[in-house]
Order: structure tokens, then sequence, then C-alpha cells
């Protein structure tokens, strides 16, 4: 029997241990997590909700509530929060995991926290990969919530069927942030902690900038903490998705390229690279793509 059968078929069978094992090799490429990951079924019927947003939106008792409308209806949620990655130990910051520990012991969700690992809008090529190892685990919903850094934000795109933005009241800033990216790939937009003064002008104003642009994007009011506007949200959620349009054509395209980038980059010594750079800075005639040209062509 192939080293992965064992870790294809519990993860097929939904075994949580299995499939947290299964991760952990994905995430730090160590065998046999490619065989795995070119034998597995990944069902990519299973809709991948992003959510994204500025620190402090409240992003994780979102998530939370909405988990909480799936799990009462006996449906499965894997999510995903991906944090910084620790300048330490290059591994994730759980702050994430402790704000929704009361779904630890659910046997309906699963949680895993994911390093950045230095990816400027919090999605790293393991995050995709390890989305489609939960998409084979028959999960009804995938949840990735990444950390909120401003406009590269949008690489959320590349890897979720719906994105939704995180804003509150005081985040008259990010507005700056949305004309300038978040737009273009935000399928939502929730206001949180609605409750907040300006809640409504701030929503009303996010409402004619969004019509300016298309009139499709609806905009949400959410009090997460008190469980208002939820089931609204929810409701959003669990509409079908168009799996047949040129938006996920061009996300898939870009998946693949990413995903090519990863592995031919595997074989570049980043520290072999840095003393010859090094060395080469010293000459007075030094010019960065001559460089780069000599140290394909003799790789």
């Amino acid at each position: 029997m192939n080293s992965y059968q064992p870790l294809k078929k519990g993860i097929e069978q939904g075994d949580f241990r299995i499939l947290a094992r299964a991760l952990t090799l994905v995430e730090n490429e160590i065998e046999p997590s490619s065989a795995l990951l070119q034998s597995i079924s990944i069902q990519n019927a299973i809709p991948v909700i992003g959510i994204t947003g500025p620190p402090g939106a409240g992003k994780s008792t979102l998530v939370n509530e909405i988990v909480n409308c799936f799990v009462n209806k006996d449906k499965k949620v894997a999510i995903l929060a991906v944090d910084p990655t620790s300048p330490f130990n290059f591994g994730s910051l759980l702050g994430d995991r402790i704000r929704m520990a009361q779904q630890f012991n659910n046997p309906n969700v699963y949680i895993r926290s994911i390093a950045t690992r230095g990816a400027l809008g919090g999605v790293s090529i393991k995050t995709l990969e390890m989305i489609d190892v939960l998409r084979a685990a028959k999960f009804d919903l995938i949840i990735v919530e990444t950390v909120g850094v401003g406009q590269s934000e949008v690489e959320i795109a590349g890897l979720a069927d719906k994105t939704i933005v995180v804003l509150v009241p005081e985040s008259g800033d990010e507005i700056q942030n949305i004309k300038s990216g978040l737009m273009e790939i935000a399928q939502a937009f929730v206001v949180n902690k609605a409750d907040r003064e300006g809640a409504d002008m701030f929503a009303n104003n996010l409402k004619k900038m969004i019509h300016q642009q298309t009139a499709e994007i609806p905009v949400f009011k959410t009090i997460a903490d008190k469980k208002n506007g939820i089931l609204e949200l929810y409701n959003w959620i669990i509409k079908p998705i168009d799996k047949v349009n040129d938006r996920r054509k061009f996300l898939l395209a870009e998946k693949a390229l990413r995903i090519i980038q990863h592995y031919k980059m595997q074989d570049i010594d980043k520290k072999q690279l840095r003393l010859a750079i090094e060395e080469a800075a010293l000459k007075p005639d030094f010019n960065i793509y001559k460089f780069v040209e000599g140290w394909i062509k003799h790789s």
C-alpha cells in the first residue's frame, strides 16, 4: 500500500486526527504530501468563504456566529485562521483560535491556524493546498479568515468563492483601500459593531460608493457579539455559487501559476544567491538584471 493511502482514507472519512496530520505534512512539505495532494478527490463544489478586513473589526466573533448558524443545522465547517508568522519560530499565533474556543469540542467544527509565511495578503501557497485537503474531507463550508493588512488583502480572492470584507464604523481610512483594490474582489461588505456611533452613515456612504461601480455587492450591518444581522449574512452565504464564470476560470489559472512558481523556486539556494549577489555588487559595473540573467542560465 502507498504511504499516503491511510491518510487519504482518513481524510475522506472525516477523521480529524488524520486530517490534522495530513495538513501538517502539506504545510511543511513533508512527504508523502505531494503524492497525497495528487491522489485526493477534491470536492470543488464545497464553498470557500474568505473573510478579511482590518485588525479589530471583529472578524473572529463574526466567524464564530456564522459557524453557529451552520452547526445548528447539523452542517460541518472547517476554519483556517491565517495568523501573522511568528518571527521566532515561523509558526502561527493562536489568538484567533482562543477567541473561537467554544467551537473546539464541537465534532462538526475543525479549526486550524496557519502561518502566513510572509505572504503579503496573509495567503501562502500552503493555504491553497490546505484548503484542497479540507475540500477532500467533505465539509459543508470552509471559512478562511485572513489577517487584515490593507490593500494586499486582495490575495484572498485567489482562493475564495465568496469574499467578505469586514469593516467597522471607524474604518474611514479603509475606504481608500477599498477604492484601490478591495472593491474588485469583495462579494459582500459587513459593517460590524453597527451599534457604534456613525454606523448608519458609514454604511450608507459605503453603499453609495459601491453603487457607483456595481449594484450587486450587498452591505450587511451586524453586531456579532449580540448575534444581530447574522441570519441575513448566513442566508447570503448559503446561496448557490455560479461555478461556470470567467472569474472562476481566472482564479484557477492564477492558482495554477502560484503553485508552479512555488515549486520552480524550490531549487533556488537563497543563501548561495545572497553570497553571490554580495560579491557581484562590489563590482563597479554591477547590474542586477545582468546578474539575474546569468544566475538563471547557470542554475
